[in-house]
């Protein structure tokens, strides 16, 4: 199967689960507004959902796949790989168990590093601790859930990994539901957040038992069996450590960031991840998609010492987050007003909440197309068994993060935060390429390079049509339901239209790729366009 088919799977199923992720942040900011309570679930979800981002679906994926990929291909061959599968699940169950019962009894001190000011608002500490026992079980539970979907991703079945994410967000809806429903008229939002909270724990069972279902029916067995270090299980150790941190440059940056939103206005916290969803639209589908189908076949290119077909399979990757993530970006600053007028705005979010929402969109989607190029060319580190030098990269752009929100927190408030999130995650993909063009293992070829001009070029066509066309409509994004749905819809088909038609003229939109899509293909001639 080609890289294009695989990202096509997984892009859809986890543009299915972001359209359940979009509308359950549009019914959590009608029912929880962003005050406290919201506040402090927020916090009680980062905790987790980091971890898991950075630890399991980051550090330990990277780390893990290359590795049990290798072992499949080898000579031992199925044997092998579920050999190597339960020393690693023996050792990695007792990990997440240590790691969750500890973190659980220091919560208090956790919170307190993260989001320090939560004392000054009588019951907010208190609460934030609370949900966060609650949930951060799923951290264990989304780790487990992470190997199951490395052990089917590396024998190329992507879709069981891609659509567990729907389930957490279905959890979550009927969770927000339950609440808002218990809570009733009292008005206590503490209820809807305890609802959520409970919700997110209970999802990571779910989409536990799903992938467990998944990978027995694709015929893994895994058995725990009494913990033993052996070479493969000490070397996947040696590995996870530094990818921790050269895998999750992103995810360690929230960190950074909620301990900065923490010391802002009452709802600064809540603005900054509802903004990140429309952020997070394209990076997961795009981003997560390429990342994810990238690696194993770069693996085995490189194994291979197919040097060619892994550059080549390397530009396709670059050209094709570039093409999907440049219009994406400007089309959210653009429209950033009208999005979040029409999405969020109503109930407990107020117009005012929506305007400083509308701001943070658009400092955070100018960093979009790097986030997302992070995913793509962190692969060619980790294919090559080489998860130290990310760690550097990584490790300086976060100081200059952390340095630049000194300087810019106090003077341009929750706004600079995430402009500085942008401008360092720009900085690390610059010095991520530096890298790999320094030593040989990738470079931008001038046809590349000729196609980003395009993709320029017809990403200017489609902002300076929206900027024309979005004060015509702007008395309908708040309106009702139909006049937000048709005002919206108009501005996503200028912005289709005059992009891909801009882009099918210069040249920007690849036809081979085009082909790709639409041919069906022999599993012979799909082997042979993995590389293409």
């Amino acid at each position: 199967m080609s890289l294009v088919r695989h990202v096509g799977t997984i892009g859809g199923l986890t543009a299915i689960s972001r359209v359940f992720g979009f509308v359950r942040d549009m019914l959590m900011a009608r029912v929880l507004g962003a005050g406290l309570a919201a506040d402090a679930f927020q916090l009680a979800f980062i905790l987790p959902n980091t971890f898991r981002r950075l630890f399991a679906e980051g550090a330990f994926s990277v780390a893990f796949v290359p590795m049990y990929s290798r072992a499949l291909h080898s000579e031992g061959g199925e044997e092998a790989a579920r050999k190597f599968a339960d020393d690693v699940l023996a050792v990695f169950v007792w990990v997440l168990l240590a790691f969750s019962a500890i973190a659980m009894i220091v919560m208090p001190g956790i919170v307190w590093l993260l989001a320090r000011e939560f004392q000054d608002v009588p019951g907010k500490f208190e609460l934030s601790v609370l949900l966060s026992r609650i949930t951060f079980p799923y951290l264990m539970l989304i780790s487990l859930v992470a190997m199951l979907s490395g052990l089917l991703n590396a024998r190329s079945h992507f879709g069981p990994g891609a659509f567990a994410p729907v389930l957490l967000n279905i959890v979550l809806i009927t969770g927000i539901v339950v609440g808002w429903y218990l809570r009733g008229d009292s008005g206590d939002d503490r209820i809807v957040a305890m609802a959520l909270a409970i919700s997110v724990t209970a999802a990571g069972f779910a989409q536990l038992l799903y992938l467990w279902w998944s990978a027995r029916h694709t015929g893994v067995r895994l058995h725990i069996h009494i913990p033993r270090l052996t070479p493969e299980v000490k070397r996947l150790g040696m590995l996870i450590l530094p990818a921790t941190f050269g895998a999750g440059i992103y995810q360690i940056s929230q960190f950074v960031d909620t301990f900065f939103a923490t010391s802002l206005p009452q709802g600064s916290l809540t603005l900054l991840k509802y903004a990140d969803r429309l952020n997070q639209m394209p990076l997961g589908i795009v981003g997560i998609a390429l990342g994810t189908a990238i690696l194993p076949m770069l693996a085995r290119h490189i194994q291979t010492n197919d040097t060619a077909q892994a550059q080549r399979l390397q530009t396709n990757a670059v050209s094709m987050a570039l093409f999907l993530t440049l219009p994406a970006a400007t089309a959210l600053a653009v429209c950033a007003p009208a999005f979040v007028t029409a999405f969020f705005v109503g109930g407990k979010m107020t117009l005012a909440d929506g305007a400083i929402m509308a701001n943070i969109v658009i400092a955070l989607v100018a960093g979009l197309p790097a986030y997302v190029l992070v995913k793509v060319l962190q692969p060619a580190f980790f294919s090559r068994e080489d998860t130290r030098t990310p760690v550097w990269i990584a490790a300086f752009a976060l100081l200059v993060n952390i340095a630049i929100n000194f300087y810019v927190v106090p003077r341009y408030g929750i706004v600079g935060l995430a402009a500085a999130t942008a401008f360092t995650a720009t900085l690390n993909v610059l010095l991520l390429y530096t890298m790999l063009h320094a030593r040989g293992w990738y470079h931008v070829t001038p046809r590349l390079g000729g196609a980003v001009i395009r993709q320029i070029v017809s990403t200017a066509f489609m902002g300076g049509a929206l900027a024309l066309v979005m004060p015509l409509l702007a008395d309908h994004y708040g309106g009702n339901v139909l006049e937000r749905a048709w005002s919206l819809a108009a501005l996503v088909t200028i912005g289709l239209v005059t992009f891909f038609g801009t882009a099918w003229i210069t040249g920007a939109l690849d036809k081979d790729l085009v082909g790709q899509l639409r041919r069906r293909r022999t599993p012979a001639a799909e082997s042979a366009a993995e590389g293409e």
